[in-house]
């Protein structure tokens, strides 16, 4: 079972996100939370697999207690959900740790895919976002485009050929164990070149390397 804490502001969102995660047969929710700092406290608490935080919360905001869980909780996942997609807020969910970004009002069967995704260890962007993350979170004029391929290839150029395969499935939102019947390896190798690959590329987690993995050309479609 993955084991989930959930976070929002709004009783009735907790009861029908509840209600659709548990139809799942796969997913407990362990633990409640109606603000950030609750849900800080409940994650150190519950070690969930997965923390999935609505954005707009008293006390503190979504966006922090994301934040706040990646630093002092690396074992739990952290997942977004609600319904703004603002650039800004996918932005900083992102680049603070977080591997999914999920919208209310996407499909029910969105929400437990997005969950099992980050459970697993790969991301997990509903379509919508997924839009912002090919065009690079950036602006959408055609030069600032091509300066962040151009970049893209450069970060993308120090990494082996089986280094920048590994890095193309990650962008496509293979977990580990997908890679590895993908390529047919063993997953602790998967992991390590996973591991290198976030390393040599200097980015935080496998969200930031499928950006690069886009912006580089190695995603199909």
């Amino acid at each position: 079972m993955i084991r989930v804490l959930l976070a929002d502001d709004e009783a009735m969102v907790r009861a029908g996100v509840r209600a659709i995660l548990g139809s799942s047969g796969e997913t407990e929710v362990v633990a409640e939370a109606g603000d950030g700092r609750e849900a800080v406290e409940l994650v150190r608490a519950h070690r969930p697999d997965v923390a999935l935080l609505d954005i707009r919360m008293p006390r503190l905001d979504g966006l922090a207690a994301a934040e706040e869980i990646v630093r002092t909780v690396p074992g739990t996942a952290v997942a977004m959900l609600t319904t703004f997609s603002e650039r800004a807020y996918v932005a900083r969910a992102l680049g603070g740790g977080a591997t999914g970004f999920l919208l209310k009002s996407g499909d029910p069967y969105e929400l437990i895919a997005g969950v099992r995704a980050v459970a697993g260890g790969a991301a997990f962007l509903s379509p919508k976002v997924a839009r912002y993350v090919i065009e690079g979170l950036g602006g959408s004029d055609g030069g600032g485009r091509l300066a962040r391929e151009a970049e893209a290839h450069a970060r993308v150029a120090v990494l082996s050929p089986r280094e920048r395969e590994v890095l193309g499935l990650v962008g496509a939102g293979l977990s580990n164990p997908e890679i590895a019947a993908r390529l047919h390896l063993v997953e602790g190798t998967v992991k390590a070149y996973v591991s290198a690959v976030l390393d040599r590329l200097g980015v935080r987690n496998r969200v930031q390397a499928a950006i690069v993995a886009y912006e580089a050309g190695l995603v199909a479609g």
